[in-house]
């Protein structure tokens, strides 16, 4: 006869209850139903590390109620042969959700069904003697598809309120990253949705570049530009304390960095630690990121962000590479970005170069590599001696000599200033 567990119909032969030595399984399990939740409960918290955190009057009480609960579920899976019903899981699936909300993790949920289930067969096989091999083997698959189905409810029950939570977590993130873009009272903003805020935001001005996948023949670029921006903001939130802030779109964004101490007190070392962070992310991704970065109170992120996406500007127009970026090392271009007269007397001088490229780029290279020709050529893969004839023919249209002592001052802010007026011909950074 076949005792699987089945949704049996009225033509099913009647269900035999599993037993060992004679005695019903079910039997014996409800017996012994006090000492054995006590024992799964003891299991449970030392193989499960997070329950034996819980307050005892939690263990005591709740907790050991909703193994009851299991375990009576499983005796009436023995007396019946058949799986719970939709009442029964139901109820598994609020507890699970109870979990979901203490903020019990999942995989600890899980296990501690597995444990109780293991407790249960190790008391049914305690009496199992020589002639009950077929009712043990049915008794293990019986246990197998409790557990089966166990799984799958607690892990909908679960998902179910971790998701809508996350959503609204989402929700309120947003809503006080867009007060503090917006500027005004950005803390009682915050204070109204129940969000703590730092004494200061490291803020990054994203600039992302295109990843392969994104332009190749068969892939899906919505999927890939998902996918991408998934794993930047995973690796941002992984290697950051507390809850980063981002909007982050295909070409780039703001994300705001939470940080310990004021914006006074931000150090060398952790704008290292947070080029460290960029670094690791472009690698992830598999992208290049030019990002700015400044730091503020919460009540200058607004400004902050803009000096964040100048800084990003500069140094992309400047011809910086791939990394983070601070003021500090965009200075001078940063300051020919602003309109004026000095600033387009100095990009007039570079105005006999424009239509000669590889003028002008010979001497950006020469400048960016510290006036080096050999490492010149080098990054321009060309013979030192063709650096030296471009940088001749670019002095004699311009009577600005890039390899003078004199001149390289100059010759540096005018390059600047003709990258800036090129870059934001409208006068505006």
């Amino acid at each position: 006869m076949d005792r699987g567990v089945t949704e049996r119909t009225a033509e099913a032969a009647a269900w035999e209850p599993l037993s060992f030595g004679g005695v019903p399984l079910q039997a014996r399990l409800a017996a012994a139903l006090p000492e054995l939740t006590s024992a799964v409960l003891a299991r449970l918290v030392a193989r499960v590390p997070v329950y034996g955190t819980l307050p005892t009057e939690q263990l005591g009480s709740e907790t050991r109620r909703v193994i009851e609960q299991g375990i009576r579920t499983f005796l009436a899976i023995l007396r019946s042969g058949e799986l719970p019903g939709e009442e029964r899981l139901q109820v598994l699936r609020q507890s699970a959700a109870k979990r979901a909300e203490e903020g019990v993790p999942v995989e600890a949920v899980i296990r501690a069904y597995h444990v109780g289930a293991q407790e249960c067969l190790a008391r049914m096989l305690s009496h199992a003697g020589p002639g009950d091999m077929a009712a043990v083997q049915e008794t293990a698959l019986l246990v197998l598809r409790f557990v089966e189905q166990m799984t799958a409810t607690v892990v909908e029950g679960y998902v179910a309120v971790r998701h809508a939570t996350a959503g609204e977590e989402q929700l309120v993130r947003q809503g006080v990253l867009t007060a503090l873009l917006d500027g005004g009272d950005v803390r009682a903003g915050a204070r109204d949705r129940g969000f703590e805020l730092p004494p200061c935001y490291l803020v990054l001005a994203l600039g992302i570049g295109l990843h392969p996948d994104e332009s190749a023949d068969g892939v899906s670029p919505v999927i890939a530009t998902k996918r991408k921006l998934r794993r930047l903001r995973v690796e941002l939130e992984r290697h950051t304390d507390g809850a980063v802030l981002s909007s982050l779109g295909p070409d780039g964004g703001i994300a705001l960095v939470p940080h310990r101490v004021g914006p006074g007190e931000v150090g060398p070392g952790d704008w290292q630690r947070l080029s460290g962070v960029v670094s690791h992310m472009s690698r992830v991704a598999g992208v290049e990121i030019r990002a700015g970065a400044t730091a503020a109170a919460p009540e200058g992120v607004r400004d902050a962000a803009r000096l964040a996406q100048d800084i990003r500007r500069v140094a992309t127009a400047s011809g910086r590479g791939p990394g983070l970026h601070l003021l500090s090392e965009v200075l001078l271009e940063y300051q020919l970005m602003q309109p004026g007269p000095a600033r387009d007397a100095l990009a007039d001088l570079m105005r006999p170069l424009e239509g000669r490229p590889e003028l002008l780029g010979t001497l950006r290279v020469f400048l960016q590599s510290g006036l080096s020709r050999q490492l010149t050529a080098e990054r321009l893969r060309i013979h030192p001696n063709t650096v030296d004839y471009r940088l001749r023919r670019a002095a004699e249209a311009t009577g600005l000599d890039a390899t003078s002592g004199s001149d390289v001052v100059r010759v540096r802010a005018a390059l600047s200033a003709h990258d800036a007026r090129a870059s934001c011909p409208a006068g505006t950074v």
